[in-house]
């Protein structure tokens, strides 16, 4: 019969824990993890990634945006990323965030979109004194009362979804700002031609020049382009609400801008002023001159073909000629 002896191994608590110290993980505030889903909470839930305490992610800290329970957002047994947002309490418990991952990611997206120049809708949630709130990619974006194109109240706009281009993105001022105006004139450029005539209302007089409303965006007929005569101020020849003919002669779409001119369409220099009516009468006719100019100005010359002396050699030195 074999003695069995009982063996010590000498392996006590403090061994164990020292070697889990050893084996585990090291867990820092900014680190992304992956963790599951062991405990839902009223208001948070606690998630296994893996440390010697389970971690807690509280409720407000779920989502980029508002929820009223964790399971709008988090299932028993879910496995998913985790970033971690403190260190270690008194309790050894780390604390995590699902929001700063969305929020990181929908600032890339957002960065992202607006290389790509992109339109983008969203449904104002809020309007005050200077313009209106949006959220894009989840982000609280802001629409300033300049760049809102419409004749209604801002007030009115709530719950409205309008299109919209960056103006500025700014992750580290957390400055999202967009323009309703300039996506409404991207949208109508798209459908205008320079050396078009078009049909406007003067809306706006400036000492530089007049706004002409042509189909819901603004274009500037700059006091330079009214006539070939000189024009003192753009109230002798226009009032607020006149109805006129105006040609295309520049889209800037990056700046949302449109540039218009009665000067182009004058049969003689000066009409816009002495005989507006006949520069309207005539506007098609000129407008189609003032593109067949553009058109020939835009044709590349053909260069002189250059014929050399048929007694000069390619491979000659140049003579050097002095008095």
């Amino acid at each position: 019969m074999v003695n069995q002896e009982k063996i010590d191994i000498g392996f006590t608590h403090e061994d164990f824990a020292a070697l889990l110290d050893k084996y585990d993980y090291h867990f820092s505030p900014g680190d992304i993890v992956a963790g599951t889903v062991f405990s839902l909470e009223p208001r948070g839930a606690l998630i296994d990634i893996g440390a010697k305490t389970a971690a807690y992610i509280p409720i407000q800290e779920m989502s980029i945006n508002r929820i009223d329970s964790p399971d709008e957002v988090l299932q028993s047994n879910e496995t998913r990323e985790f970033f971690i947002l403190t260190d270690e309490n008194e309790d050894g418990q780390l604390t995590l965030s699902i929001r700063r991952i969305e929020y990181m990611r929908a600032w890339e997206r957002v960065r992202q979109l607006q290389t790509e120049d992109a339109t983008v809708r969203s449904n104002v949630f809020a309007t005050n004194r200077g313009g209106a709130l949006v959220r894009i990619e989840g982000l609280r974006g802001f629409i300033p009362g300049s760049h809102i194109s419409t004749r209604k109240p801002k007030e009115d706009l709530v719950g409205e979804e309008l299109p919209l281009k960056f103006l500025e993105v700014d992750e580290d001022r957390n400055r999202l700002v967009l323009s309703h105006r300039r996506a409404l004139v991207e949208r109508k450029m798209n459908r205008l031609e320079v050396g078009e005539v078009v049909i406007g209302t003067v809306r706006g007089l400036k000492p530089y020049g007049a706004f002409i409303d042509i189909g819901g965006v603004s274009g500037l007929l700059h006091i330079s382009e009214i006539s070939h005569d000189h024009i003192d101020t753009p109230h002798s020849v226009f009032n607020v609400n006149d109805e006129v003919k105006v040609m295309i002669i520049d889209l800037d779409a990056e700046r949302g801008r449109i540039s218009l001119s009665t000067k182009q369409l004058e049969p003689e220099p000066g009409d816009m002023v002495k005989n507006p009516d006949l520069v309207y009468d005539k506007a098609e006719e000129m407008a189609a001159k003032y593109r067949e100019r553009m058109m020939q100005l835009s044709q590349p010359q053909a260069e002189e073909e250059i014929v050399p002396d048929e007694d000069v050699s390619a491979e000659e030195e140049p003579i050097l000629v002095t008095e």
